[in-house]
């Protein structure tokens, strides 16, 4: 974290948002080896300070997701979109117990997509996708997203190449529609590391309770690594717009994971402001009859 100089008379630079920390430029290659996993940019010192902070964010979070909700119910058709990408055992289920599980869930609205169905084949990519979109006030949860189409889609050639190269532009305008509609959208990928990937899949394995978290698909997945390494360098590269950018979290580290969504989270609802509507009646009147029936 940077700091300025606190010579005589000197003022001590304000930390950068972590939303600038965490930002791929989207001008840039990007290559993932450049990021560390394990690393913690801007966040606590260690994980039990970590811990901490997350769950000090949480009334911060609840009190402004309230104000949105709110704002909507008046409204105010802004909203949240947090797409929460990355490889299994990367943490995007552990990151909505763990960071939305703070918030009203009436007010959330979260979707996993999974492989899609013949219903959803039959229709273009971002069909599902559309169906899924919060309701303005509301904040909506991607466990995976309109990514894995040029991700497993990628990787796994289910598409002509050509076909696969125009989703990108596709996506991008998608999301231009969705910020012009007022729409946030904050996505993040989950970096982890190939190591880390490896003790998370044998937990599951050594705990029977976590043994349907499991699928031997993993581990032709984990075969693939380099090739989906390549296919999120290309979409982080591709996809990082100024109507949407990537964001990358470290993701080795839970606590800093958790801590690092609740922060971007926080810092894009404190940049929308959203506020309390105020009263369609007379709360004069109103109060005035209710004392006077007693």
């Amino acid at each position: 974290m940077a700091k300025g100089k606190s010579g005589r008379g000197g003022a001590r630079k304000a930390a950068p948002a972590l939303r600038e920390l965490l930002r791929v430029p989207g001008d840039d290659r990007v290559d993932l080896t450049a990021y560390d996993p394990a690393g913690t940019p801007g966040g606590p010192a260690d994980k039990a300070s970590g811990v901490a902070a997350t769950a000090a964010l949480g009334e911060r979070l609840a009190g402004l997701q309230e104000r949105l909700w709110a704002a909507g119910s008046a409204g105010d058709r802004r909203r949240i979109l947090l797409v929460l990408q990355g490889m299994d055992t990367s943490g995007k289920g552990g990151t909505v117990k763990h960071v939305i599980g703070q918030l009203n869930p009436s007010g959330c609205r979260i979707k996993a997509f999974k492989a899609p169905t013949p219903q959803e084949l039959n229709h273009p990519f971002l069909w599902r996708v559309v169906k899924a979109l919060p309701e303005p006030g509301e904040i909506g949860i991607f466990d995976r997203s309109q990514y894995e189409d040029v991700l497993a889609a990628r990787v796994r050639e289910l598409v002509p190449r050509a076909q696969l190269n125009r989703r990108y532009g596709q996506i991008n305008r998608f999301e231009r529609t969705l910020a012009d509609d007022g729409v946030t959208v904050v996505k993040c990928f989950l970096h982890i590391s190939y190591a880390q990937q490896r003790r998370r899949l044998l937990e599951r394995l050594d705990n029977p309770d976590k043994h349907w978290k499991f699928s031997p698909g993993d581990i032709e997945d984990r075969a693939l690594w380099p090739a989906y390494q390549e296919a999120y360098e290309i979409a982080l590269e591709r996809c990082s717009t100024d109507a949407a950018p990537w964001f990358v979290v470290p993701a080795d580290r839970k606590w800093y994971r958790d801590w690092a969504v609740s922060t971007l989270l926080l810092e894009h609802l404190e940049a929308l402001d959203p506020r309390y509507p105020e009263a369609r009646f007379d709360v004069a009147e109103c109060r005035r009859r209710l004392l006077a029936g007693d």
